[in-house]
């Protein structure tokens, strides 16, 4: 891998304009000290310490694009609800949102994830959400604003965490519109839609997704071979980037090609938001030209820098440019390295 030119692709994010278009959430971290069993039952108690909150699900991507110098243009849904005002008041207070398309609904709660940690270690996630399809006209409203929109970016990312904003009338309306534009399209799925994904450039599954996704079980590398191959032939993918927590990724190509990338991570505190760095790295280095090889390598770079972290975290333009630079110095040290 040409680690100039990776450094290049990465300097050049500023120039990418990204549609980001997905479940908008709001993780909330609660720390604790559990030092106790409770009377009442046998489960630990866990004093409160601390909290603080982050955005979530494809506000995360939004979040990691931006803190990689990338521009977005956002579509999604919060509720008319204080954890929704609170959602954007946090993105608002990271990235513009101007010309983006939030929309508010009264009918429904704004997806909350409650995460309680005691020493760094998450222990227990309570989930509050309505997953309730969005409305035609809401849908409708979505597709107009992606038409305006389409000849201003340079790629597109759905992020769909099955919270109900990506529906199948909103799919086969978008992401045709993307490819007659001649904009990539990248998709972290979810298996309820994974039919419906047909044309996109890259599919970003992992392996629980993957598995749902094509009926096929987990059992091998041969396994995660046949999922690749048969999302490539049933969905017309151009790739598909299968993640695979501390065992990588792999990733497969169109034509034939396959390549299996390890993990960087050398510490990992928290996997939290992982995929969606993963996702809009990928989305980032398509925008700017260069290839889903490059794209997942420098996914799988960012990826280690994230999970080095606790909480939803997102890397740096910066940190991702140290993290291949102290990549060219291992190769560099292996190289030198005597009988290797």
């Amino acid at each position: 891998m040409d680690i100039d030119g990776l450094k290049r692709l990465v300097n050049g994010f500023g120039r990418v304009r990204t549609l980001v278009i997905g479940d908008i959430m709001l993780d909330q971290f609660v720390e604790a000290n559990v030092s106790r069993i409770s009377p009442e039952a046998p489960v630990p108690v866990a004093e409160v310490v601390s909290e603080f909150f982050k955005p979530g699900g494809a506000a995360n991507v939004i979040h990691n694009i931006t803190a990689l110098g990338g521009e977005v243009i956002a579509a999604g849904m919060v509720g008319d609800d204080p954890d929704g005002e609170r959602l954007l008041r946090l993105l608002r207070a990271e990235v513009s949102l101007e010309g983006s398309c939030l929309l508010v609904d009264g009918g429904r709660s704004t997806t909350v994830k409650t995460r309680i940690l005691s020493d760094g270690h998450q222990i227990v996630r309570v989930d509050r959400e309505r997953k309730n399809p969005i409305d035609h006209r809401q849908t409708v409203k979505l597709i107009e604003f992606v038409e305006q929109q389409m000849e201003r970016v340079n790629a597109m990312v759905i992020s769909d965490y099955d919270k109900g904003l990506i529906t199948s009338e909103l799919l086969d309306a978008v992401i045709p519109l993307a490819r007659r534009h001649g904009r990539p399209v990248v998709v972290a799925p979810k298996v309820l839609h994974f039919a419906e994904y047909k044309g996109v450039n890259v599919l970003v599954p992992n392996l629980k997704e993957a598995s749902g996704g094509t009926g096929i079980r987990y059992v091998n590398e041969g396994s995660i071979v046949e999922m690749g191959q048969w999302i490539l032939s049933h969905l017309g993918c151009d790739a598909t980037l299968i993640t695979r927590g501390k065992d990588g990724m792999s990733l497969f190509e169109r034509e034939g090609k396959v390549t299996y990338i390890p993990t960087l991570a050398k510490e990992v505190y928290d996997v939290t938001g992982a995929g969606d760095t993963v996702t809009s790295v990928l989305t980032l280095v398509l925008g700017s030209k260069g290839t889903v090889l490059e794209g997942a390598f420098l996914a799988n770079s960012a990826a280690s820098v994230v999970v080095s972290k606790v909480g939803t975290a997102t890397v740096t333009q910066q940190e991702l440019l140290q993290r291949i630079a102290q990549m060219r110095e291992e190769v560099f040290r292996t190289s030198n390295t005597p009988g290797v």
